[in-house]
């Protein structure tokens, strides 16, 4: 039994004429009386009273009307829902980000905006470090993740980069209460407050590999296992730090941020997903963080 079967019957059921239901459909009145017939004989049983200037539901035709009239909309339905899916509208996304990732400007406005544009997708967020998110990643219990490349393991994994932006030096404003400039060669004697290698190898390679490239092997203070909680140590004045530029967005009271002089050092973010994933969901996300401006647009 096909669907055209059903919107046939639906039709002379409701125009109760084989000449008027067969131009609604806009088909011959010969093949609506034979799609008619076939479907009665597939059911096992007539389904109208052929009667001299139309028709007239049998008993049987108005029990199989009572189950059927929903039918086409329900199909209709069935293929909105399909479409939605595999447009990545509807379902159930889970994404990470590191603590200094959630700083940057572009990761909320991609979370912002891809909640407006897809609000029947259940989206939903897990801070970690980056070999954390890569875990989960690879686990399966995060689908993608706003993180720093460089450092982590990239098997099984996708990367985009959304954007590269410079390293700056957080120091205590006791220290420096201006933000001004500084040549990284003047924080040789101060220690650098660095989260451990095994929680954020990007950062941590990037500061000691700026340093080196300045001409000198940093001292290594305080670890902290957090951006926020190396920030904290800076304006408790345990030493200074090399972070994100994005950083100056959390304005810490106690530390004033200073671009380095000569064009210091710089850092990437991106977006990481399942090398395998064919989510069509995971995939409206990764465009949506891809390719949207610093406005919060993002293409169509």
């Amino acid at each position: 039994m096909e669907l055209r079967h059903i919107r046939y019957f639906l039709a002379l059921a409701e125009e109760l004429n084989f000449t008027r239901a067969a131009r609604r459909l806009g088909i011959g009145q010969p093949p609506l009386s034979q799609q008619i017939k076939d479907l009665e004989r597939e059911v096992g049983t007539a389904l109208f009273h052929r009667l001299p200037h139309g028709a007239q539901l049998t008993e049987a035709g108005e029990a199989f009307l009572q189950k059927v009239k929903d039918m086409p909309d329900q199909a209709a339905l069935a293929v909105r829902s399909a479409q939605r899916a595999g447009a990545g509208q509807t379902g159930a996304i889970r994404v990470g980000f590191t603590g200094s990732a959630a700083f940057n400007p572009r990761v909320p406005a991609v979370i912002r905006t891809y909640r407006r544009r897809f609000p029947d997708v259940d989206l939903s967020l897990q801070e970690a470090n980056s070999n954390g998110l890569v875990s989960s990643l690879l686990d399966e219990s995060l689908d993608a993740a706003f993180l720093r490349p460089g450092g982590v393991s990239e098997e099984g994994l996708r990367f985009y980069q959304i954007e590269t932006e410079p390293l700056i030096a957080a120091l205590a404003s006791s220290r420096m209460p201006h933000s001004d400039p500084i040549a990284l060669g003047a924080l040789r004697e101060d220690p650098f407050i660095i989260t451990p290698r095994p929680l954020g190898p990007t950062l941590f390679d990037a500061t000691i590999a700026a340093c080196r490239n300045a001409g000198f092997e940093p001292v290594l203070g305080q670890s902290a296992p957090q951006i926020a909680s190396m920030l904290a140590l800076v304006a408790a004045e345990l030493g200074v730090a090399l972070v994100p530029d994005s950083m100056r967005e959390a304005a810490m009271k106690g530390i004033t941020y200073h671009d380095i002089l000569g064009g210091g050092p710089t850092t990437s973010l991106a977006i990481a997903i399942r090398r395998d994933d064919r989510s069509p969901t995971v995939a409206a996300f990764v465009k949506e963080a891809r390719f949207q401006d610093g406005a919060g647009r993002a293409d169509d």
